[in-house]
């Protein structure tokens, strides 16, 4: 055996200590502040339901409705695709697909809403309306009718509605907790925050309930909506987006982005408020950079452009938040809201459709880097790239774009494979196929 070449070096052996002396105290901050992606499931987009409103069937009631909307205004799958421009050898996977999610989970996020869409109630009807909310979706959650995530919007920490959030969120979940165990997809979202210490006021508010209902600390965890213009850009000049993630101490789970709100903080006119106005991108693009490495996600906001009336009104409301919602994949924006039943058959068309155009390519790649390739077939992948690769082909296979037996055939890599390259934990028990799927609750291996 040759034995291996001595090659000379300057610096003494203490070196490598003294530099992990010196920067434990930025490694150490590093690993708190930028855990990186969970590694779960995340939703593809968020419904809002006024608290009044929501009911055992809301969820089965939103996807028979978008059947209905289908059957009545693009009956075939040629017909749908026409619709939205799809093109031809995506038109029956597609529109097979989005059937089969209508029929066995509609809706994948629930958000039972006590803000605008709810309103100012007296005390006595709100009380009502929260205890009455908890106990249906618990009910739901029993019964396994319940969607993957679900939970409530409550008012925000400004100073005219915080003890009425604040109330309405104690009974919200003191009546979850009469049910038994919280749901494991448990979602809150607070509105309109502005200052890094309303979200540091959240999650005291957690920490309370916690500690009063015997809870494990971090339980409870929460969405911030991105609403305000002081939320991209504090007085200070620095970002407070970034700021409200430190400032909640691990707690918050997604920055959601609301379209009209901070359009009309920006002056933007009524007709041009869209979640693709100059001053919309601004504001995600900066929610993004903050968010990045975090393990933070992201979500789109709206369109209030609804898909009613007769059927040349109803295809263009189609085509504009299918656009919408392509426009946001493509900016690495993988959830949304959506905000009427007709929206659920161009979300799911949109995000399946985008999933499956781009298998071929992020399979080839894939396989090409995990076999050691040389960028001898035109590109040359980075182990970044590899990670986003298979984030790409993890994320089809989640929501039912993908079929785990495509995706290993396309790409030479199991599911535990894909998770090891995109850096997430492996789950104990994959989601099955959306071929074979038939009613589960999908929470519980998020």
């Amino acid at each position: 055996m040759p034995q291996p070449e001595r090659v000379a070096t300057t610096l003494p052996p203490s070196v490598p200590a003294a530099l992990a002396a010196e920067l434990a105290a930025v490694d150490a901050d590093l690993a708190r502040r930028y855990p990186g992606d969970p590694g779960t499931r995340q939703p593809v987009h968020t419904v809002y339901v006024p608290a009044d409103r929501y009911a055992p069937d809301t969820p089965r009631a939103w996807g028979d409705e978008a059947l209905a909307l289908l059957d009545r205004h693009a009956p075939g799958a040629a017909a749908f695709a026409a619709v939205l421009g799809l093109p031809d050898h995506l038109a029956a996977p597609v529109h097979e697909r989005v059937r089969a999610k209508l029929v066995r989970e509609p809706v994948e996020d629930l958000r039972i809403d006590f803000e605008d869409g709810y309103g100012h109630r007296p005390d006595a009807e709100e009380d009502a309306d929260a205890a009455r909310a908890a106990r249906l979706l618990a009910r739901a959650v029993a019964d396994g009718s319940a969607p993957p995530y679900a939970g409530i919007r409550l008012k925000s920490m400004e100073a005219p509605v915080r003890d009425r959030g604040v109330r309405t969120l104690d009974i919200f979940l003191t009546t979850l907790l009469e049910a038994g165990p919280l749901p494991a997809g448990l979602c809150l979202t607070l509105p309109k925050t502005s200052y890094a210490e309303q979200a540091a006021a959240m999650a005291g508010l957690c920490t309370r309930f916690e500690e009063a209902a015997g809870l494990p600390a971090g339980r409870l965890r929460f969405e911030i909506q991105i609403e305000t213009t002081q939320a991209v850009l504090g007085a200070d000049g620095r970002a407070t987006v970034a700021r409200m993630i430190d400032a909640a101490g691990g707690r918050v789970t997604g920055l959601h982005y609301g379209t009209f709100d901070y359009s009309a903080a920006c002056q933007v006119s009524a007709a041009h408020q869209s979640a693709d106005h100059p001053a919309a991108d601004h504001a995600k693009a900066v929610m993004q950079a903050a968010a990045a490495g975090t393990g933070v996600r992201l979500s789109d906001g709206s369109t209030n452009v609804l898909p009613v009336g007769p059927t040349d009104r109803v295809h263009h409301a189609w085509r504009l938040h299918h656009d919408l919602v392509r426009r946001a994949l493509a900016r690495a924006y993988h959830q949304g809201w959506d905000m009427h039943p007709g929206h659920l058959p161009t979300r799911y068309a949109a995000v399946y459709a985008f999933y499956r155009e781009g298998l071929p390519d992020a399979a080839a790649r894939l396989a090409a880097w995990a076999g050691g390739a040389d960028g001898s077939g035109g590109v040359l992948d980075e182990p970044a790239t590899a990670r986003a690769l298979s984030g790409f082909l993890l994320r089809g296979l989640d929501c039912g774009a993908l079929d785990t037996a495509e995706v290993t055939a396309a790409s030479g890599l199991d599911r535990t494979h894909l998770h090891a390259l995109a850096g997430r934990a492996s789950r104990t028990s994959p989601p099955p196929d959306w071929t074979t799927q038939g009613t589960t609750d999908q929470a519980s291996w998020s």
